[in-house]
């Protein structure tokens, strides 16, 4: 073989080298980059979670509305002496005056984030109850018998007994409504909150029951 011909094999042999080297370079940078944005796009979602969850928390809290009720209770109570043959009866007419507020305890919502999908998952909804219930009783037209008269004790027994007249009232009540508007305009602010990133709210499970459950708290 002629050194041109050696000189012109070696030219062409290193040039396929470097045509390979350059298309294999290629290969590798674009599967670099690739998983470098698929990591970082993975990094940024899931430390959005995390931003996205705590901001959601911060408005979780109490949701209430308040409602004024005056209401007429009747109180009876009669008691019998001598084997039956005598009855003993004290009555009383009360006018039950009472501030109330119903609302959504947000810090019962579950919460859970998919960051492939950049979604926000609420579970576990609250229903609405009685958060708050105080009654001003003032009566009217009391009678008792000789045998049947009232205590510091009966007082605090009818006390309970109209605020518990009052709670059997509030669903007859448009305050459930009210609460239940305020409750979705909170979701609304989480969803806001949300999207403002480019993310979903998955609140499928919201069921609003148009009925109080629970008894109030105490205060």
């Amino acid at each position: 073989m002629m050194p041109h011909q050696v000189s012109l094999f070696c030219i062409k042999y290193f040039n396929m080298d470097i045509f390979f080297g350059i298309i294999f370079g290629a290969f590798l940078s674009y599967f670099g980059i690739t998983f470098y944005k698929r990591k970082s796009g993975k990094e940024i979602a899931e430390k959005q979670s995390v931003i996205l969850l705590e901001k959601i928390k911060n408005v979780c809290k109490l949701v209430t509305v308040e409602g004024e009720f005056s209401e007429v209770y009747h109180y009876e109570d009669v008691k019998e002496r001598f084997m039956s043959l005598i009855s003993s009866k004290k009555k009383a007419i009360i006018l039950v005056n009472a501030k109330v507020q119903v609302g959504y305890d947000l810090s019962k919502i579950k919460l859970e984030s998919n960051p492939k999908t950049r979604t926000i998952y609420i579970h576990d909804f609250p229903q609405a109850e009685v958060i708050a219930v105080e009654t001003d009783l003032k009566y009217y037209d009391t009678s008792e018998g000789f045998f049947n008269k009232f205590d510091a004790s009966d007082l605090t027994e009818l006390s309970k007994e109209a605020k518990q007249f009052i709670i059997d009232k509030i669903p007859e009540s448009s305050l459930v409504e009210s609460a239940n508007k305020e409750f979705l305009e909170a979701i609304g602010i989480i969803r806001n909150i949300v999207e403002t990133i480019g993310w979903k709210l998955d609140y499928e499970a919201l069921k609003i029951e148009a009925h109080i459950q629970l008894a109030p708290k105490d205060k």
